[in-house]
């Protein structure tokens, strides 16, 4: 591991723990028995330093995800695959999950510019265009969005959802809460093509 590469995992374990604000450079320097001037060296201001452990936290992902979008498969079965891989990599990496959760929290608006436009960006593109294909007629960002929260909420509420009435062991395997949230998404609660109609006409915003 090279010394920036050290630098970087310790600000992704550092930044997760005490968030941006919280944590100093000194206290990185520390961290990682080196001076401020090295951290310097490799990053000119905080700012580079989180941009960089971000992305350098999410990388390996994006492999992740570059296998399910490079898939020769039916628009269904991609989205099966995309909310497969999320559960999988939200469920295995709680540091990076804790970083992202705490910047949301204090939601400063630069940073959360940052993430999205230099982080999730490309990943969030991708999904507006298998949400468009898979329902043109409905808004892509909000069935984008949908999917993430759904299996936000899912990964983060894993440990409670397990002491309420009901829970399976079989609902801890990312495939088959994937298999769930698919279905859930493609086919609805109820299968009746007015049902969206119906709530459209309860929902009118105010002049």
């Amino acid at each position: 591991m090279t010394s920036k590469e050290k630098i970087l995992s310790a600000a992704i374990s550092l930044f997760a723990e005490k968030g941006y604000s919280g944590l100093s450079m000194r206290q990185l320097a520390s961290a990682v028995d080196m001076s401020v001037a090295a951290i310097y060296h490799h990053f000119p201001d905080k700012n580079a330093l989180y941009m960089a452990a971000t992305r350098y936290a999410f990388s390996g992902k994006e492999l992740i995800f570059a296998q399910v979008w490079e898939a020769q498969c039916p628009a269904s079965e991609k989205m099966y695959k995309f909310v497969r891989a999320l559960i999988t990599v939200m469920s295995q990496d709680n540091e990076f999950c804790r970083l992202v959760q705490r910047e949301i929290m204090e939601a400063d608006p630069e940073r959360m510019e940052l993430l999205a436009q230099g982080v999730f960006k490309n990943q969030f593109n991708l999904l507006l265009q298998l949400a468009a294909e898979l329902a043109p007629g409905r808004d892509s960002y909000l069935v984008a969005t949908s999917i993430i929260g759904l299996v936000k909420i899912y990964v983060d509420h894993q440990p409670l959802n397990k002491c309420f009435p009901g829970w399976r062991p079989e609902y801890a395997e990312p495939g088959a809460i994937a298999a769930h949230v698919t279905d859930l998404l493609l086919n609805g609660l109820i299968a009746k093509e007015h049902t969206l109609n119906n709530f459209d006409k309860c929902y009118r915003p105010i002049p």
